[in-house]
């Protein structure tokens, strides 16, 4: 199987490509062997996959999630982002950096983008906070702490 790119370098996901993903998503510590079964293909078909997705930058790491009724004193939110000019890449690439953006997504409407912010107190997500806004490019942020899940 080739792998085409297109002109902006995003990778082309096949069937497979969606399906490792999605079993990825649900369990990011399944060993090549599990997912090769789950699957229904080779270990060596499953380790090609993994080692061009990551190559690629289309899977960026993997990570722990905890369920967040385990987790009762993590301080999540909802940041909008507003991004002057051509500078959404730059900024996306800072934001990624960042350990506590749990989840970064574009968007339509007043807002670039949305980041989804985790962490450990409220100190931290001052500083969190503080960070972002002065990212060269940042023209404004709105933030809501998540409160309950209902």
């Amino acid at each position: 199987m080739h792998y085409r790119k297109h002109e902006s370098s995003r990778h082309v996901y096949d069937q497979l490509d969606r399906e490792l993903i999605a079993v990825l998503r649900n369990d990011g510590r399944a060993s090549v062997s599990r997912l090769a079964e789950l699957l229904g293909v080779s270990r060596g078909t499953i380790q090609n996959r993994l080692d061009r997705l990551i190559s690629s930058g289309a899977i960026l790491g993997f990570s722990v999630r905890v369920r967040e009724d385990q987790d009762t004193d993590i301080i999540r939110a909802i940041m909008m982002i507003e991004v002057e000019g051509k500078s959404t890449a730059q900024i996306v690439r800072k934001l990624r950096g960042m350990p506590e953006v749990h989840e970064l997504h574009s968007t339509n409407g007043n807002w670039d983008l949305v980041a989804q912010i985790h962490t450990a107190s409220l100190a931290d997500f001052d500083r969190v906070l503080g960070d972002v806004r002065v990212i060269d490019g940042v023209l404004n942020s709105e933030t809501s702490i998540l409160l309950s899940s209902v």
